[in-house]
C-alpha cells in the first residue's frame, strides 16, 4: 500500500473526542472532572494489583493506566470508555514475562498496538465482535482462575521463588509452600476481602456529605489505606510493596525504545498475537457494554486504531499492554461522564498521585493487592454459564468447556483457536442440517395452482437451506446411477438462500451425472444473490438460458 493510500485510510478515522468538542460546556467539563477523578481513585489499586500480579512493578500499572488510559481515550471511538492494564492480561504478561523477560514483554505489546491499528485499518472491528459468546465466557473463566490461583502466594505469605507459568507446575509450586504459611498475612488478607465485598454504597443517600463522599471511594482502595496504616502502625510482620520493589519513581520515566531486532520478534509471534486478540475482544466488549448504558454507538474500528496507538506508546514508557476495562468504565459512566475528557481526567488524576505520593505506596502491603486480584477474577468469572449449563445445548457446552479447560491448562491462544474451530465446526454442522433436497409432490403443486396432468415426464425437486462446502453431500443420494428419474428434472431454488463453489460444483456435477443418464435438468427461481453467484462462477453460462427460468411454471413448460 503506498504512503497517500494508507493516509486516505485513516481519514476514514475520527476520534469520538471531536463530536464532543462543538458545543462542549462547563456543566460538562464539571461532569467529566468528578467522573474521571472518582475512577482515577478506583484504578489506582487496580492498576498496581494488576501490574504486581502479572510479574512486573507496581509502577508499570501506573504508567500504563496514565499513558494507554490517556490515548484511548483521545483517540477512541466511544464516549465513555476507561482503558488501562486489566485482570484479563495477568496470566498472558505474567507467561511471557517468565519465558521471555521484560524486554520482549514490551516488543510484543508494541508489535501487537502495530497489529491492532492493522485491524483498525482494514475496518476488522465488527468481525471481531462476532467471537461467540461461548468462547469468550470460557477464556474469560480461564483467567479468572488462573488470576485466583496466582493469587493464593502472596495472600497466605508464602516463602519461595516466584510462581511458575504452567498450570501443574504452578499448583506443585503452591504445595510445597504451604508449610511456609503466615497466619498474620492471611489474617490481614480476610479483613482486606471483607472491606471490599461489603464497602457501604447504599446507604449514601442518608449520610453527610463527608460520609457520602468517603463510602464512595472503592472499596479496594479503603482496605489498601486501612491495611498499610495497620501495617505502618502496629508493625506487623508481612511484606509490603517497598520491600518486594523497592521506591517507587516519582514521576513518568523518559521515553526509550526497548531492544529490538527481528531475531527475537520470530518468536513472539504467539504472544504477540495473543495480546492483540486478547486486546481487541476486551476493549470491543466493554464498548458494548457502555453503549448498553449510554444508548450510544461506538466505532468498533477507531477504537482499535486508538488501542492499538496505546499498546505502542505504553511500552516507550515502562508499562505493558491495555485494553478497555468494564469495571472502570461502568464507574466512569454511573459517575455521571458525558465525554472522553473524563476518561483523560482520570489519567492525569493517576499522574498527579504518582508525582505527588508515590513514597506513600511503598508501604502498601502485598496482601491488600492480592485481596483486590481475588476479588477481581471473582467479579470477572462467567460463573452463571456454568450454573446454567443444562439449558445450554450440547455445541454451546462444549465450546465452552474445552474452551475454559485449555485457558487453565495450556494457554489462552491454543483454547481461542481450539473454540474458534470448535464453533466453526458447530457451525458448518448446524447450517447443513439446514439444508435439504426433497421431492416436490403432485399435490403440493396443485396446491401451488400448478395443473399437473400434463407432468408425466417431469418431476421437481426443491433445494433449501445453504448449498455450502458443508452441506453438499445432500446432493450426493441424487447422483446414484441406480436411483431412476423422469426425462426432465426441475431444481426449484426458491427456498436457497446462498451458495459457494464447492455448491456450485456440485449441480454442475449433478447436471453431467443426469445428462449422462438421458435426464435433463433445469434451474428455476433462483434468488438475486444466488443468480449473482452462479454468474460469476459460470454455472449459468453451463446451463444455456434454455434450461433456467424465473418461474416454476415456465420450468414446467406451462407458462
Amino acid at each position: 500500500m503506498k504512503a497517500d493510500q494508507l493516509v486516505s485510510v485513516f481519514r476514514q478515522f475520527r476520534p469520538r473526542l471531536l463530536d464532543h468538542l462543538p458545543g462542549y460546556s462547563r456543566q460538562h467539563f464539571t461532569a467529566d472532572l468528578s467522573a474521571g477523578l472518582t475512577v482515577g481513585f478506583v484504578a489506582l489499586p487496580l492498576a498496581m494489583t494488576f501490574a504486581i500480579a502479572s510479574g512486573l512493578p507496581p509502577q508499570s500499572g501506573l504508567f500504563t493506566a496514565i499513558i494507554a488510559g490517556f490515548l484511548i481515550s483521545l483517540l477512541g471511538g466511544s464516549s465513555v470508555q476507561i482503558g488501562g492494564p486489566a485482570g484479563a492480561f495477568i496470566v498472558v504478561v505474567y507467561a511471557i514475562v517468565e519465558r521471555y523477560g521484560v524486554p520482549n514483554l514490551l516488543i510484543a505489546t508494541a508489535c501487537a498496538g502495530v497489529l491492532m491499528m492493522i485491524m483498525g485499518a482494514l475496518r476488522l472491528g465488527n468481525l471481531i465482535r462476532l467471537i461467540p459468546i461461548s468462547i469468550v465466557s470460557g477464556f474469560t473463566s480461564g483467567i479468572a482462575v488462573l488470576i485466583g490461583l496466582s493469587q493464593i502466594k502472596e495472600f497466605f505469605g508464602l516463602s519461595g521463588p516466584a510462581l511458575p507459568a504452567e498450570f501443574f507446575a504452578k499448583l506443585a509450586a503452591l504445595w510445597s509452600m504451604l508449610p511456609t504459611i503466615n497466619w498474620t498475612t492471611v489474617g490481614l488478607g480476610v479483613v482486606c476481602l471483607a472491606i471490599i465485598v461489603s464497602w457501604p454504597k447504599s446507604n449514601q443517600s442518608q449520610a453527610s456529605l463527608f460520609g457520602r463522599a468517603f463510602s464512595r471511594m472503592p472499596g479496594s482502595l479503603v482496605a489498601i489505606v486501612l491495611s498499610t496504616v495497620a501495617v505502618s502502625m502496629l508493625q506487623l510482620p508481612v511484606e509490603t510493596v517497598g520491600q518486594r520493589f523497592g521506591a517507587i519513581p516519582t514521576g513518568l520515566p523518559m521515553p526509550s525504545f526497548p531492544d529490538f531486532d527481528w531475531g527475537t520478534v520470530q518468536f513472539l509471534v504467539g504472544p504477540i498475537i495473543t495480546i492483540a486478540l486478547l486486546g481487541s475482544i476486551e476493549s470491543l466488549l466493554c464498548a458494548r457494554v457502555a453503549d448498553g448504558l449510554t444508548k450510544e454507538r461506538h466505532d468498533p474500528n477507531q477504537e482499535l486504531i486508538a488501542q492499538g496507538v496505546a499498546n505502542i506508546a505504553s511500552p516507550l514508557f515502562g508499562g505493558f499492554c491495555a485494553t478497555g476495562t468494564i469495571a472502570r468504565t461502568v464507574t466512569n459512566i454511573k459517575s455521571g461522564a458525558r465525554t472522553p475528557v473524563a476518561g483523560m481526567v482520570h489519567a492525569l488524576a493517576l499522574l498527579a498521585i504518582v508525582l505527588g505520593a508515590a513514597p506513600l505506596a511503598e508501604m502498601i502491603p502485598l496482601v491488600s493487592l492480592a485481596a483486590t486480584a481475588l476479588v477481581v477474577a471473582y467479579n470477572m468469572g462467567e460463573w452463571h454459564s456454568f450454573a446454567n449449563m443444562k439449558q445450554y445445548s450440547p455445541p454451546y457446552r462444549i465450546t465452552l468447556l474445552t474452551t475454559f479447560a485449555l485457558t487453565v491448562i495450556i494457554d489462552i491462544t491454543v483454547a481461542v483457536e481450539v473454540g474458534l474451530l470448535l464453533a466453526g465446526i458447530f457451525f458448518i454442522r448446524r447450517m447443513s442440517q439446514l439444508t435439504k433436497v426433497e421431492h416436490v409432490s403432485r399435490e403440493e403443486l396443485e396446491a401451488e395452482g400448478i395443473d399437473t396432468k400434463h407432468l408425466i415426464n417431469t418431476e421437481v425437486k426443491r433445494l433449501t437451506g445453504v448449498l455450502f462446502f458443508g452441506a453438499v453431500s445432500k446432493i450426493e443420494p441424487l447422483l446414484d446411477p441406480r436411483r431412476k428419474f423422469a426425462p426432465v428434472v426441475v431444481l426449484d431454488l426458491t427456498a436457497l438462500l446462498a451458495i459457494d463453489s464447492t455448491g456450485i460444483d456440485a449441480i454442475k456435477t449433478l447436471d453431467e451425472s443426469l445428462a449422462a443418464r438421458g435426464v435433463e435438468l433445469r434451474l428455476t427461481h433462483i434468488r438475486p444473490v444466488v443468480l449473482s453467484t452462479m454468474t460469476r462462477w459460470g454455472l449459468i453460462s453451463h446451463f444455456g438460458e434454455k434450461r433456467v427460468f424465473p418461474t416454476l411454471r415456465g420450468a414446467l413448460g406451462l407458462a
